[in-house]
């Protein structure tokens, strides 16, 4: 969780309207967030969504930058006119970590990072969750130049479900089905970096979450962010249904990877 200490400014790239704070993360840092308010046009369940794929990505160590609850107060609204006349409410907002340096990735820079194993986890992620923004919108895969050499890193995950704003009967619909998306840097992945053995080593990390960790998560998903709770229920059972339909969907993805590199650890 962070704590809003002041506003920068806007981002001025998104459909939910980004917004720069600096804040104060559990463990007294401080950090330049980029942050998603509950009031952002596409709604709330953006950050519904946006919690998720940050817990997924603690509990599955992917490359999601660090994220999650952020509290703005009503001293830090104050202090901006741009928050004030927009009517931006004090509470709980959705917030990561800012990547300073990074550049968006293309095909032709797939081969600098050192971490393309951990896209095996990401793309599990997204397959499990129905998220065709990764390459529909090019800008939701980065990659920085760090001490260890460059890395990659997934952000923006607030069209999950195909589109965001779910409903129950979707969320009963996308729990039984998987839709494959090997474009742009998706497929030269699969082409040319990964392994069955990297998407079911994800596979395995996500069926060894337990129901309680699962409602867990649900429990702290802030009652304004989702108020209704058959809602909640539809989104634990949906959750609990793709948990444990990982291998399937490791499966299906790995029949994309050229036999020549499929070797004989699939399972």
């Amino acid at each position: 969780m962070y704590r809003a200490l002041t506003y920068i400014g806007p981002v001025g790239l998104g459909a939910t309207s980004p917004q720069l704070f600096r804040a104060e993360n559990d463990n007294g840092e401080t950090k330049v967030c980029v942050v998603k308010l509950s009031a952002n046009r596409l709604g709330s369940k953006v950050l519904v969504n946006e919690l998720l794929a940050a817990q997924f990505g603690e509990w599955l160590t992917l490359c999601f930058p660090p994220g999650g609850r952020i509290h703005i107060s009503p001293e830090v609204l104050r202090g901006s006119r741009r928050l004030s006349a927009a009517g931006v409410q004090p509470g709980w907002h959705f917030g990561c970590e800012y990547l300073s340096g990074a550049d968006y990735v293309s095909k032709y820079k797939l081969h600098r990072a050192i971490n393309k194993e951990q896209m095996a986890g990401v793309l599990l992620f997204d397959h499990l969750f129905h998220n065709p923004d990764r390459t529909e919108n090019r800008k939701n895969l980065l990659i920085r130049k760090e001490r260890e050499g460059y890395k990659l890193y997934a952000i923006d995950n607030s069209h999950l479900f195909r589109r965001g704003k779910w409903t129950i009967p979707m969320l009963n619909e996308l729990a039984e089905t998987i839709t494959i998306n090997h474009r742009r840097s998706y497929g030269v992945l699969l082409k040319y970096y990964l392994r069955p053995a990297h998407l079911f080593k994800y596979a395995a990390l996500v069926k060894d979450i337990a129901d309680t960790r699962l409602t867990g998560f649900i429990e702290g998903i802030p009652e304004e962010w989702l108020p209704d709770k058959k809602e909640r229920q539809a989104l634990l059972d949906f959750l609990i249904s793709r948990r444990n339909k990982a291998c399937w969907v490791a499966e299906e993805l790995s029949r994309l990877i050229p036999d020549i590199h499929r070797g004989t650890d699939i399972y």
